[in-house]
């Protein structure tokens, strides 16, 4: 497949040690042979692959020295892009990373399209979309847990089981086809429905196994939406700066102090957490501190997780009970805070309107009881068997929902076989199966829906 050459700056912008501007394409050595002068005086064409060159480049224009530079060459295709590749590092500031990538536009190259690199690999056939997806995945990755799943999903973990249920499919096709071809031989109708009953429970036992993951991968990806909820001066803004070990919040006695939602980005026992901090839940006449009040109860409504903040040296008020009543049914962790203060609340109490929901006790001014908290919200989404490394999680929402349709037609077909349904209809349900799965990994996918996952790439990757 030709492409023409495409160029971009890889690195992040700002100033930095080097900067990269990175060229794929068949003309990317005779482009950078325009501009670049080694000091063996070699051109760039002629190097072994993987290779890294000094020299300089030079404006043809004005025939002066616009930056010095080291030259990494890569031929395809033994390349990310399964095309000819050149990385010039320069100096990174902004002003000559720009200069190299308006050299090499003005001398050939086009601006790549965010995440064209990564389309092409994809296109070329190096990697297929659900490894293209994951390359956005580890970039994002705010976990080490988070990382790892992405690594596997790029190396092809979900790839190959993809596919391996898909062959699964289609030679029970096949063998359905026999049946349509033979209907004179009764004992090949008898061995097609043992066969396929098999098959089919097999890949839908398969896709299970994948969907009772996606819970936990969809976490690591996205992180976990955390709310702090309670009433105002409980310490809610002392837990927000003990999780993300900085003084991101105000914290004072004064009721009423924070008057939006804070949100931060932590690190829980390998669980990425969003955490949102809230105004203080209250009746108000404060105009400014209502409308922070109704924007903490919209963030309550779209919370994976509730940490409920009560007050150790305060009895449990109306706006408590209030607050359990709003997050009934939510996955919630309660934490009894200040317990260097004199004690008022009854905990008979707190564990009755608690229900089932962890108790956590805490003193956040002598810095207690946050131990036990991290390692409450890590059991609660990431305890028995769903942590072993060797489980091929599901964490795109894509994936997600096309597996859950994929176990709906498989379904079907089971249950068809049960019924005596005729043969064709049941090869219907199998052939779909077989059409979602293939969308996972790009076997059957639209162009559109490519163009629109790749434009959320950064660009230059």
């Amino acid at each position: 497949m030709d492409f023409d050459t495409i160029a971009a700056i890889s690195t992040p912008m700002g100033e930095g040690a080097i900067a990269i501007v990175r060229l794929s394409g068949d003309e990317s050595f005779v482009i950078v042979d325009k501009l670049f002068r080694g000091v063996n005086g070699k051109r760039i064409s002629t190097v072994a692959s993987h290779t890294i060159h000094y020299g300089h480049l030079i404006d043809p224009k004005t025939d002066q020295i616009a930056e010095e530079v080291m030259v990494s060459v890569m031929k395809g295709p033994r390349t990310f892009t399964k095309e000819d590749v050149v990385e010039i590092n320069c100096h990174g500031g902004i002003v000559s990373v720009n200069r190299v990538l308006q050299l090499v536009l003005n001398n050939g190259a086009r601006l790549a399209e965010p995440g064209e690199f990564t389309k092409r690999a994809f296109l070329n056939g190096r990697i297929d979309l659900s490894q293209a997806e994951a390359v956005m995945d580890l970039i994002r990755a705010k976990t080490d847990r988070a990382m790892n799943v992405a690594l596997g999903q790029m190396e092809g973990r979900l790839s190959k089981l993809i596919q391996k249920l898909r062959q699964e499919i289609l030679e029970t096709l096949a063998h359905i086809e026999v049946n349509i071809d033979y209907p004179e031989y009764d004992d090949v109708e008898e061995m097609t429905h043992k066969m396929l009953i098999e098959k089919a429970t097999y890949v839908r036992d398969q896709i299970d196994m994948l969907l009772k993951t996606s819970q936990q991968g969809k976490i690591l990806r996205e992180g976990l939406s955390t709310v702090i909820i309670g009433r105002p001066n409980v310490g809610k803004s002392s837990l927000l700066n003990s999780l993300v070990q900085e003084n991101k919040a105000i914290v004072t006695d004064i009721p009423g102090t924070t008057r939006d939602v804070i949100e931060e980005y932590v690190n829980v026992r390998g669980v990425p957490l969003r955490l949102l901090d809230t105004a203080g839940i209250r009746e108000t006449e404060d105009i400014v501190e209502r409308i922070g009040v109704e924007r903490s109860r919209q963030v309550l409504k779209e919370a994976d997780l509730i940490l409920l903040v009560l007050n150790y040296s305060d009895e449990l008020s109306e706006e408590d009970l209030n607050l359990f009543n709003a997050v009934e049914g939510m996955d919630v962790i309660v934490i009894v805070n200040k317990t260097d203060l004199p004690q008022k609340i009854g905990m008979d109490k707190v564990t009755e309107v608690a229900k089932n929901h962890k108790i956590v006790t805490t003193s956040l001014l002598e810095d207690r009881g946050v131990d036990e908290l991290e390692e409450a919200i890590s059991s609660l989404f990431f305890s028995g068997s769903l942590e072993a490394g060797d489980l091929t999680y599901v964490s795109n929402t894509r994936h997600i929902a096309l597996l859950n349709q994929a176990a709906g037609s498989i379904g079907e077909a089971i249950s068809g076989v049960g019924m005596d349904v005729p043969i064709d209809i049941i090869q219907i349900d199998l052939t779909r199966t077989w059409e979602l799965l293939g969308e996972i990994i790009g076997e059957s996918v639209h162009e559109s829906l490519i163009d629109q996952l790749f434009s959320q790439f950064c660009l230059g990757k």
